[in-house]
């Protein structure tokens, strides 16, 4: 079996890279002092080499011997003594014509002087490094020349002093004698801080390797843009950190949103509220944005007693919505029917009671005023509200309210004409939730068995107009201006619970171009609804 490789920590890694930049820098630093000595070195042992080459090349003796027969017995002495006395490496004097008569190194004896250019073989000065018998040496040659009044002296030869240069280790020790202590001060100094930084990163990255990092990031994004609900995270200062697709879309956010904060983004109101957990507890919040209606859940984040942010997830329940006003049709048929079954038997068992106790004519007149009754509203409502959706609407919605002792009726100054499907389906579910809530309203008011609610429907050339007052308690003065985006119901604006019915009207009424609102009257509330009809209307912004 062949047995996987083990990858570097990522501790050990940062480590390693420390310790080879820490090495980088020792020998940088090393470099550079190694450089400073040698330059100090040719500095100062340079003058001392050309002052004591000028010096023996001014000596009388150099110039009278260098001419005599066999100079190098009487030189010899002031070669060796001038080594000795100067503690320098070498002294060597050349004739004119550069062979070295004298010399502290016998085996220069009698060959040719090594110039360091070919202008000192033409009585010009010259120092530097020169390599003498094999090895690197710092010397000085100074030219010999003869005593003469008035003018330069003839040239008798060239005096050399040098100086062994130091190696690499002599350098070393000589450029500072507290170098390696300062070396390796920094060297411990480096390697505790590579360790301390390494284990801080550790911490920092909760113990986990680049690798698992990485995958970390692959699957955050995976689940993130792989969900169908919006998820949008923000941090401490309102500054949105992370958002998916759905989110932004949802949302209505440009692409580049992330690292703006709400304010930039020109989020306000009630969205606002939700995301920055202002408004409620954050669980199942109702908010409209752009025509959709969103729910949304916040939950913030926290790590060691330090807040780090928010993340909320977003669904669209627009469709969501419309199916349960769909399936509350159809609830609400039921309803009706059950409502008219009950009313029918109870009706059965009057007749059937004075029959059986043989009051015929009573039989009469009770069928009668059923009749009457039921012609009545019939024909109040066929007489002014002309539009069969609407009509048969109401005609349900008085029987489901009669089910809870409230009465439903139309005011005499309803006119309402037929009106197109689209609109006259639009409107159905405008007064549909508006009487719904006004007769949960009126049934949970104190009037008792005199509670009633009141429809009102006006029109003119483009805009339906819908009045739905009652008697109930009305609507709390700081709920009446968010009732419609925070999505209450009347109910819930007592109970504390969350709806969208008035959310929905709210929103069937910008899409037509209108609006809905609430007042307060002295037997309750009145909510007021305004639809433009007949011609298409531009979709507005329901909600910012």
């Amino acid at each position: 079996m062949v047995v996987p490789s083990r990858r570097p920590t990522l501790a050990g890694q940062l480590l390693a890279f420390q310790l080879a930049i820490i090495v980088v820098v020792l020998v940088a630093v090393a470099a550079l002092s190694l450089a400073q000595s040698a330059a100090t070195f040719n500095r100062v042992e340079g003058r001392r080499v050309a002052a004591l080459a000028e010096q023996l090349a001014d000596n009388p003796l150099v110039r009278a011997q260098l001419d005599a027969p066999a100079p190098g017995e009487t030189l010899a002495p002031l070669v060796q003594s001038t080594r000795t006395e100067s503690g320098i490496t070498s002294v060597t004097i050349a004739n004119a014509r550069g062979v070295v008569v004298s010399s502290t190194n016998p085996i220069l004896v009698g060959t040719r002087l090594p110039l360091g250019e070919p202008g000192v073989a033409e009585a010009r000065g010259w120092s530097g490094e020169l390599r003498v018998d094999g090895e690197r040496e710092l010397v000085a040659q100074v030219p010999v020349l003869g005593a003469e009044k008035g003018k330069i002296g003839k040239h008798l030869g060239t005096v050399m002093v040098g100086e062994a240069s130091p190696t690499l280790w002599q350098r070393a020790r000589n450029a500072s004698s507290n170098l390696i202590l300062y070396l390796g001060l920094a060297s411990a100094m480096g390697l505790v801080g590579s360790w301390l930084l390494a284990r801080r990163i550790k911490r920092q990255t909760l113990g986990l390797e680049p690798r698992e990092i990485a995958g970390l990031a692959e699957h955050r994004e995976a689940m993130l843009y792989g969900i169908a609900e919006g998820v949008i995270a923000l941090d401490p200062h309102q500054r949105i950190t992370l958002v998916n697709a759905v989110g932004r879309t949802l949302l209505d956010l440009p692409e580049e949103c992330v690292g703006r904060s709400l304010a930039e983004l020109g989020i306000e109101g009630r969205l606002r509220d939700v995301l920055t957990g202002v408004d409620g507890d954050g669980t199942d919040e109702v908010v409209l944005r752009r025509g959709r209606v969103l729910v949304m859940n916040r939950m913030s984040v926290t790590k060691d007693g330090r807040r780090l942010g928010s993340v909320t997830t977003l669904r669209d329940r627009t469709e969501l919505a419309q199916l349960e006003q769909e399936l509350g049709s159809f609830r609400s048929s039921t309803e009706v029917l059950r409502a008219q079954a009950h009313e029918f038997a109870n009706q059965l068992h009057t007749i059937s009671g004075l029959i059986q106790l043989g009051d015929y004519d009573e039989v009469v007149r009770y069928v009668d005023a059923l009749a009457r009754h039921r012609e009545s509203l019939d024909l109040t409502l066929t007489s002014r509200v002309h539009d069969t959706a609407v009509a048969a609407l109401l005609m349900a919605k008085s029987a489901q309210a009669a089910e809870s002792r409230v009465q439903l009726r139309v005011s005499e100054r309803t006119s309402l004409d037929r009106l197109d499907p689209r609109d006259s389906a639009d409107v159905a579910t405008v007064v549909g939730n508006l009487v719904d809530n006004a007769v949960d309203a009126a049934a949970a008011g104190e009037a008792g068995h005199n509670a009633w609610v009141e429809v009102e429907l006006r029109q003119d050339a483009s805009t339906v107009e819908i009045v739905v007052r009652d008697s109930g308690p009305g609507v709390a003065p700081e709920l009446a201006q968010e009732v419609f985006s925070h999505g209450f119901t009347t109910k819930a604006a007592q109970e504390g619970e969350r709806g969208i019915g008035l959310a929905l009207t709210r929103l069937v009424c910008k899409r037509h171009g209108g609006e809905v609102a609430v007042t307060n009257t002295a037997a309750g509330a009145a909510f007021t609804a305004r639809l433009t009809v007949g011609h298409p209307v531009a979709v507005v912004e329901a909600n910012r």
